[in-house]
């Protein structure tokens, strides 16, 4: 059931991309690491310690999020 064969996508293919869809459902990540990333990218804030955020040197990114696995996010002031 393993194939022969596989093709790896790494950055220089997703740069080459017209577009980068990004899916998320939630699974991998807190709402606050979501967020960030989400934030980071649209306003083009890249750091080499947040990996996802050099999306955004790319021109037509794109978010689906699950709503669900977004959850809420909490000021809480002590």
């Amino acid at each position: 059931m393993v194939p022969n064969e596989a093709f790896t996508v790494g950055p220089a293919e997703t740069f080459k991309a017209e577009c980068v869809s990004i899916w998320h459902p939630g699974h991998h990540d807190n709402a606050f690491g979501l967020r960030l990333s989400t934030y980071m990218i649209g306003n083009k804030l890249v750091d080499s310690a947040v990996p996802m955020s050099l999306l955004g040197l790319h021109p037509n990114v794109r978010f689906s999020f699950y709503c669900g696995g977004i959850g809420s996010c909490d000021v809480d002031m002590h």
